[in-house]
């Protein structure tokens, strides 16, 4: 591929990944701009870099090629693309936006893939796999030439789908551009990320350009008992399958049934009937079993296939995931970090708990201030118990993030420990006969970030190693 008249070796926009005859692309972010690292691209072996029209006077030497472009960041996902040989286009891509759910509509879409015979790459919050591989990830969405690269292996090892999690972030900020959607799928829209968005309409609009951005013979799969679903169905060129509980949609669930331990349901589609029970517990994991289920309809999957898959589905690490004891006391582990993901999954265990419902929550620090006393409120409210505690507070002081969240508290069910460690082990303390504990907030998390620094903390294997020393 050539670039201004360079035949170029790779495409990034992080100095430290430069290498001879790479083209650097210094982009502005909120923390920091890509001009103050021009220097060390250029020492590395960048031969071209890339900025802003409206940037200031750069002067490079002789050699180095200075490219102006009007918007950095579609420039970089577009030339990743096309550097990479457009690999989207030789995989079907589905990317699944909202604020809860996302994580568990890819396990699932890879779990029918897998039951179909086919493979499936899933790019996440929690990691990017495809064929037995593991990467880590540290976006739920990577970097745009991040992703071109893990398209362009996922094709060349004959991968058919690929599931991903597009978070509103990447979108305001075109890390998705120049990618091929076979389909995407909008799941709801709460509170969250507005200390970024700033208002809920420029949330909103983030999540849009996904749908707007679809060819017509792509899919969009919509939630129909949201109401900002209902306005996507507006925006998109795409063909529209529906899913929903309580407004007609074309795929639904009806005669649902819960208990601690299942879920169980009629699905209802076109020319399709038929009685699911899934592993998965709560009203929310069905609304994300039925997205799973458009996405594989819309792929012409059969419906044994899709059944088999879901009904032999076990969990989504921290999502509700139980951990069993011999008390026979039920303990999950739940990545709810959202005032409607805390609401979610703290009124689908009061329904189905037959003793009491205790619950241990934080929120992060550097984040939006504004959920804090949202969830202090929700807790208390619905809860039998609360354990107010520290999530990741950052640079924020946990005291401070905890004082904004107690704003919120209602009654006196509730107590203060900043010690996540010890709030576990109060909480499993209090466990009697048919209680429930709920540890919610970090989920598959295994860090906890304090200041600058980050020390391992699961929440998982810190119950089981509590529950080891409290025999």
């Amino acid at each position: 591929m050539k670039i201004a008249g360079f035949t170029i070796k790779g495409i990034t926009s992080n100095s430290k990944d430069v290498k001879n005859g790479f083209v650097f692309v210094a982009i502005k972010g909120s923390r920091q701009d890509g001009s103050d690292f021009i220097k060390e691209a250029v020492g590395k072996g960048a031969k071209i870099v890339v900025i802003q029209k409206d940037s200031g006077n750069i002067k490079l030497r002789d050699g180095i090629k200075l490219l102006k472009v009007k918007d950095c960041r579609k420039f970089l996902a577009e030339s990743s693309a096309q550097f990479y040989g457009f690999p989207s286009q030789r995989l079907k891509v589905t990317g699944i936006t909202g604020t809860n759910g996302k994580t568990t509509i890819t396990y699932l879409i890879e779990a029918i893939s897998k039951q179909a015979g086919a493979d499936c790459g899933v790019i996440g919050t929690i990691n990017y796999r495809f064929k037995n591989k593991t990467f880590e990830a540290r976006n739920t969405t990577p970097a745009s030439f991040q992703l071109q690269d893990l398209f362009s292996k996922m094709s060349k090892r004959s991968v058919k789908y690929c599931a991903m999690e597009v978070s509103s972030h990447a979108l305001d900020q075109d890390r998705v551009a120049g990618i091929n959607f076979n389909s995407a799928i909008f799941t709801n829209l709460t509170q969250d990320h507005l200390d970024y968005h700033r208002n809920f309409e420029n949330y909103f609009l983030a999540k849009v350009k996904l749908f707007r951005n679809l060819s017509p013979n792509s899919f969009a799969i919509i939630n129909n008992d949201d109401k900002y679903g209902r306005r996507i169905r507006n925006l998109s060129k795409a063909k529209i399958i529906t899913y929903g509980i309580k407004n007609k949609s074309m795929v639904m669930a009806k005669e649902i049934t819960f208990n601690i331990r299942s879920t169980e349901f009629t699905l209802t589609a076109p020319k399709i009937k038929t009685r699911v029970k899934t592993n998965l517990v709560g009203i929310y994991n069905v609304y994300n079993i039925l997205a799973a289920i458009c996405w594989a309809l819309s792929q012409h999957l059969k419906i044994n296939d899709i059944k088999n898959a879901i009904e032999g589905f076990k969990n989504v690490p921290g999502r509700l995931e139980s951990i069993k004891t011999k008390s026979g006391n039920n303990i999950f582990i739940d990545y709810a970090h959202t005032p409607d993901a805390l609401y979610n999954v703290i009124s689908c265990l009061k329904k189905i708990v037959k003793g009491r419902l205790i619950v241990i929550f934080g929120c992060g620090g550097d984040r939006d201030r504004l959920k804090r006393p949202k969830m202090g409120k929700i807790a208390t409210s619905l809860a039998d118990y609360v354990i107010i505690t520290s999530d990741n507070p950052r640079s924020e002081e946990p005291g401070k993030i905890i004082k904004e969240i107690k704003k919120g508290a209602r009654g006196s069910n509730y107590c203060i420990e900043c010690d996540r460690f010890k709030a576990i082990r109060k909480g499993l303390a209090m466990l009697e006969t048919g209680d429930c504990l709920l540890i919610a907030g970090k989920g598959h998390e295994s860090y906890q970030i304090i200041n600058d620094k980050v020390f391992h903390f699961n929440d998982g294997k810190e119950v089981r190693k509590c529950l080891v020393s409290m025999k």
